[in-house]
């Protein structure tokens, strides 16, 4: 079995999806590393595209923008689960995620959270086909956030996260396969106001953050082979309308950019295998600060390809009475750089403090992995924006 078969295998099947037409094109979507942290465990905003910036903040925030919760209210936790692809994987992956925070003094809070992806049993095969070994792959992150105020109507946040990837075991191709660990830290920014425009105190906000800043995972003891966390740009905001005491519209968008290495159009031999000839683009092995800048320039194919890379979220969310909600929006990411293209839709229920919420994706692009999802979350929250809205 080749170097990276197995954890290329995960990988595509977590967050890549790996279609036919891509196949056609030199352009590749960038090899990353720990790509569950990419994951959205979040009904909530699952159900809105996976677009969460704008929102109204609860504990699920840290997953986005860790600076939303010092506007969330005085403490919250929640608890975020979801049978992972159950009609590509009768292993039964799934992933489970919780998260706290708790606020003081009304500027500043913290925060902590940790994600779990488990892959199921997985069975490892030689190039004949022969069955070496059946192993369970699994992933965690464990973070923890600190946020403060700057203003009424702003915020920072900064964040540290640990990592750990175990994504196969044994020698293959005289390499050593171990578990992988990093650390990577976020920072991010939030703004949130109101304003009167066709209905009273429509809120709007918008913000910005740079996730999974860190070090690189060692998959091998080979240190000439090591792959990027899926550092991430994420700006999104949102707008509320209507905004009465019976009904609440808000729309939401987030684009997303990966600050990692675009892979170069390498020679090919005779054979037609490619060698390590750079023929465009750049030399993937590089710093992390250098990929994170250069990952804005880097691809082969220039600005045309660059703009392949950002994905966009959007959605909408209807409250009735900050009781009933109904959600739906639509995620969408090129062909030749993962094609993870779904609608979603949403349901949730409040009652007092506690919500519950479903998000159900449907793939919408020619696929062979991605297939249909399901998430849940119980989230329990003491103030805030939807406790303010519903007040008489």
């Amino acid at each position: 079995m080749k170097h990276g078969y197995t954890i290329l295998l995960l990988t595509v099947a977590l967050t890549t999806a790996t279609t036919l037409s891509a196949q056609k094109t030199t352009q590749k979507p960038p090899n990353i590393g720990a790509s569950f942290l990419l994951v959205n465990p979040d009904a909530r905003s699952s159900g809105t595209g996976d677009a969460s910036i704008g929102l109204t903040p609860d504990a699920n925030s840290l997953f986005s923008n860790a600076a939303k919760i010092v506007f969330a209210g005085d403490w919250g936790v929640s608890a975020n689960y979801s049978p992972w692809m159950w009609e590509l994987n009768n292993n039964k992956s799934n992933m489970g995620y919780v998260s706290g925070y708790k606020t003081w003094n009304g500027a500043e809070g913290i925060g902590l959270s940790m994600k779990y992806f488990n892959y199921g049993t997985v069975t490892f095969r030689d190039e004949n086909g022969t069955v070496l070994q059946d192993y369970n792959p699994k992933e965690f992150a464990v973070d923890g956030a600190y946020a403060r105020k700057l203003g009424n109507h702003m915020s920072l946040a900064i964040g540290l996260r640990y990592i750990r990837s175990q994504l196969g075991q044994g020698s293959y191709n005289n390499l050593q396969q171990k578990p992988a660990s990093a650390m990577a830290g976020d920072i991010s920014y939030y703004y949130q106001n109101s304003v009167d425009r066709l209905d009273f105190g429509n809120r709007y906000c918008f913000g910005v953050s740079l996730t999974n800043i860190g070090t690189k995972l060692q998959y091998t003891d080979d240190n000439t082979r090591k792959s990027f966390l899926p550092m991430n740009l994420r700006i999104g905001g949102g707008y509320t309308f209507v905004h009465t005491h019976e009904h609440e519209f808000t729309l939401s968008v987030d684009i997303n950019k990966l600050l990692v290495p675009t892979p170069p159009l390498y020679a090919l031999d005779s054979n037609g295998i490619e060698t390590s000839q750079i023929l465009k683009g750049k030399d993937p092995n590089r710093g992390v600060v250098d990929a994170m800048f250069s990952s804005f320039g880097d691809a082969p194919d220039g600005f045309h390809e660059e703009l392949r890379e950002f994905t966009i979220g959007s959605g909408i969310e209807y409250a009735y009475r900050q009781v009933f909600f109904v959600r739906a929006g639509y995620f969408y990411e090129h062909p030749n750089k993962g094609y993870r293209q779904h609608f979603s839709a949403g349901l949730g229920v409040r009652v007092s403090n506690l919500a519950l919420d479903i998000a159900y994706q449907m793939p919408t692009g020619e696929t062979l992995m991605q297939k249909r999802t399901l998430k849940f979350s119980l989230v329990y929250n003491i103030g805030g924006s939807r406790d303010e809205a519903v007040q008489p």
